[in-house]
């Protein structure tokens, strides 16, 4: 196992990889474990580290953080951090000859040589889509805090997008996004799915009772723009069963409104994320997603997605082949939705032919294609 390291390293790495922070499980945390594979010797320098709340093996990777890491309620909630990540993120300095950076606002603002690929998941939400990404619960105190922060934001971020001639989007929406951001005109790779139906399983203690005779499964943050609330609520009332796993600042809110039909877990291994997958009726997808990776780690099980008509959904999804669309996340939709479906009218093997286009092995030969032009 290699150590992981709060001070700067010495050496000059010929390769390194910078992302935001590691301190929640995602598909950003995902490609980072995938540029992971495709470069083991390259270190990860991020702002916060927090082994138990990411996925367990980057505990396995060097990585290498700003002093923002030693203060912990910033590791439990990167959102406490905001005012400082701009200068912090300017000053971590990445010592390397080449980096991959994965960011979706912050690692682009790394210290680091101009031989750096930006892979962008997507233009800061919090700064460009302010109302969509907190909501309408956030305290309103919070809210014009913020954004009397935003003006700042705003122009720190674009002068750390404004450095980096070479920027990768990972949809079409996040192509469109960085143009009407930052004018750029970029290529598109889109990120890899790492489920497996060939892998071990795992049941998940406590819901033995609950997967019994299928489930509608979601896999998703919990937070406002995730529409976990309206799936949650188009559930009640009906004799089908919904499985929610993720963690978020909305749990409680959700359990609480949750009636005896939905279920709700959180930090599963591979194993379990595999037999839930693998025991689905189908995938419920119904967020604003700038990509959206959950439909084709469900599709490596010959799973259907349910999912909202836009953003990276229009990318990844077939109607009538691999899902079908809804036209919004209203829970009228959703249930009307979850109540026609039927899942023999899909084919198990034509969704896992589709899904290869977005497999790791492809992702990283155009990682390392475009990494040998700089």
């Amino acid at each position: 196992m290699r150590p992981n390291h709060t001070p700067q390293a010495t050496a000059r790495y010929p390769i390194a990889i910078a992302h935001d922070y590691l301190t929640q499980r995602g598909g950003a945390e995902r490609v980072v474990l995938a540029l992971h594979k495709a470069f083991p010797e390259a270190p990860i320098y991020t702002t916060l580290y927090d082994p138990e709340g990411t996925y367990p093996e980057f505990k396995d990777c060097t990585v290498i953080t700003s002093p923002l890491n030693k203060i912990s309620i910033f590791r439990r909630d990167h959102r406490l951090a905001l005012p400082l990540l701009p200068y912090f993120s300017n000053k971590l300095r990445v010592d390397a000859e080449k980096v991959v950076v994965s960011t979706t606002g912050w690692a682009h603002g790394f210290d680091m040589t101009s031989r750096a690929l930006v892979y962008c998941h997507s233009p800061a939400r919090w700064i460009y889509l302010t109302d969509q990404y907190m909501g309408h619960r956030i305290n309103k105190g919070i809210a014009r805090a913020f954004k009397m922060m935003r003006p700042f934001l705003r122009k720190w971020d674009r002068k750390a997008a404004n450095r980096h001639p070479h920027y990768i989007a990972n949809s079409s929406t996040i192509q469109q996004r960085i143009f009407d951001v930052y004018g750029k005109r970029v290529n598109i790779i889109f990120p890899p799915y790492s489920m497996s139906d060939l892998g071990e399983q795992k049941p998940i203690p406590g819901l033995e009772g609950f997967v019994k005779d299928g489930y509608f499964l979601i896999v998703s943050r919990l937070l406002p723009y995730k529409n976990v609330q309206h799936a949650v609520e188009a559930f009640a009332g009906t004799n089908q069963k919904l499985l929610v796993i993720g963690a978020g600042p909305m749990k409680n809110e959700l359990e609480a409104q949750a009636t005896d039909n939905v279920a709700f877990v959180s930090n599963l291994s591979d194993e379990q994320m595999q037999f839930a997958y693998a025991n689905s009726k189908a995938l419920l997808a119904v967020s604003h997603e700038d990509f959206g990776i959950t439909p084709l780690e469900g599709g490596a099980f010959g799973k259907p997605t349910i999912a909202l008509q836009a953003g990276g959904f229009l990318d990844t999804i077939v109607e009538g082949v691999t899902g079908t669309f809804i036209k919004t996340p209203s829970s009228t939709d959703i249930r009307a939705a979850v109540e026609n479906f039927d899942e023999t009218e899909y084919s198990a093997h034509r969704i896992k032919e589709h899904i290869q286009q977005f497999s790791e092995e492809r992702f990283i030969a155009e990682i390392k294609s475009q990494l040998d032009t700089l």
